[in-house]
C-alpha cells in the first residue's frame, strides 16, 4: 500500500469548510483547563465537521499558540464561542431545541455502544430537537454536577483497565466519532 499525498487527500480550504454542511453536533467544554486538550478537540471537530465548539468558564480560547500547536489551524475552521457559564449555555441550548448530554460516569448513564438505541428514545420524547450538544469537563473534576443535572442524559465510555477515566480530548474524540456516525446514519 502507498500512502496518499496531500493533493490526493482532497483537503478542503478553510473557506470551503465554513460553507460546507456540518454535522449537527456542538461540543461544550466545561472548564477544560489544558490548551493542548482544547486544541486537540478543535482538530477532531474539524475532521468530523462538527458545527461548533462552545468554550466555557476557565477553558482557554483561541487565538493561543498552544491551542494552535495541537489544533494545527482547526481553530480557524471550526466555529467557536466563549460562554462564562456552562449551565446558562446548556439551558440556552435546550431552549433552542438541542438534546444536551454530558460525557460523565453517573448513575443511569448511557453506555456509548447503546447510544443509538437510547438516542432514538430521546428523539421520540423531544421530536422537535434537530441538534445535539455534548458536554465534556475539567480534566480532574469532570463535568460540574449542576451541569450534569441540567442535561437530558449522560454518556459513559466503557473502560476495562485499572483507570476509570480517559483524557478529556481522547474521550471527546471517541464520543464525537461515534455520535457523528449515528447522526450521518439517520441523515439529520
Amino acid at each position: 500500500m502507498r500512502k496518499l499525498n496531500v493533493i490526493e487527500l482532497n483537503r478542503i480550504s478553510v473557506e470551503q469548510y465554513k460553507q460546507s454542511r456540518k454535522t449537527p453536533l456542538t461540543i461544550v467544554l466545561d472548564n477544560v483547563r489544558s490548551t493542548y486538550n482544547v486544541g486537540s478537540i478543535f482538530r477532531t471537530a474539524d475532521a468530523l465537521r462538527i458545527e461548533s465548539i462552545q468554550l466555557c468558564g476557565i477553558t482557554p480560547r483561541p487565538p493561543h499558540p498552544e491551542i494552535h500547536k495541537t489544533a494545527l489551524g482547526a481553530e480557524l475552521s471550526v466555529d467557536s464561542q466563549y460562554n462564562v457559564s456552562t449551565l446558562e449555555l446548556v439551558n440556552s441550548l435546550k431552549a433552542k431545541g438541542y438534546i444536551v448530554m454530558a460525557v460523565e460516569q453517573v448513575e443511569g448513564s448511557i453506555s456509548l455502544p447503546k447510544f443509538a438505541d437510547e438516542m432514538d428514545k430521546l428523539r421520540a420524547k423531544l421530536p422537535d430537537a434537530t441538534h445535539l450538544a455534548i458536554v465534556v469537563g475539567h480534566e480532574v473534576h469532570g463535568v460540574k454536577q449542576e451541569v450534569v443535572d441540567a442535561c437530558h442524559a449522560c454518556i459513559e465510555i466503557p473502560q476495562y483497565g485499572t483507570k476509570h477515566s480517559l483524557n478529556v480530548s481522547s474521550a471527546a474524540a471517541i464520543v464525537m466519532w461515534e455520535i457523528s456516525q449515528y447522526l450521518h446514519s439517520i441523515d439529520i
